[in-house]
């Protein structure tokens, strides 16, 4: 919007320059919103009912409200009715299924959960028992391979590994 201080003076009573329309000189420079009431109203800006912000100022316009990206980027998905916490997840649920049906591997699934400590009492409170969900577990060569896809190893995963390495167990991690 331009100030009163730039705007062009025209001899009294022009009421159009070339294809431009002249406003009064006691109109005040109006919104496109304001405008567009007043030419369907009649009504000026001062005296109208609702005084609306320009729709089409540039500074009004405020950015879309996205649901917020999971803390490490990872997207959740579904395939066959099944849900991961990743695509790359889900990408590697489709290989180990094709190693299965190649007969490369056997005994695949999904989710399986190891107890690493009981539930125990604490200060009068019962605590769960400490778990660990591996991603996949299978038996490639008559061993037990137990699976977990990871993009960041997080303090937590490096507890609960150590934990099933106490138990003799491995993890694999695919990245």
């Amino acid at each position: 919007m331009t100030s009163r201080a730039n705007a062009l003076r025209y001899p009294e009573g022009t009421t159009q320059v070339g294809t431009a329309r002249v406003r009064e000189a006691s109109m005040p420079p109006m919104t496109t919103a304001q405008r567009r009431i007043y030419e369907k109203t009649g009504v000026p800006p001062q005296t109208a009912a609702i005084d609306v912000d320009d729709p089409f100022d540039p500074s009004l316009i405020q950015p879309v409200k996205t649901k917020k990206p999971s803390k490490y980027r990872n997207e959740k998905c579904e395939s066959g009715g099944i849900k991961f916490d990743s695509k790359r997840e889900m990408m590697r649920w489709h290989d180990l299924v094709q190693m299965q049906a190649r007969g490369e591997i056997s005994e695949l699934e999904l989710q399986v959960p190891f107890v690493l400590a009981p539930a125990v009492v604490i200060n009068g409170r019962k605590r769960p028992a400490l778990r660990y969900v591996a991603d996949f577990v299978y038996e490639r060569d008559g061993k037990q391979v137990i699976e977990d896809v990871k993009g960041k190893i997080t303090e937590g995963y490096r507890v609960k590994r150590h934990l099933m390495a106490a138990r003799g167990l491995t993890i694999v991690e695919v990245k």
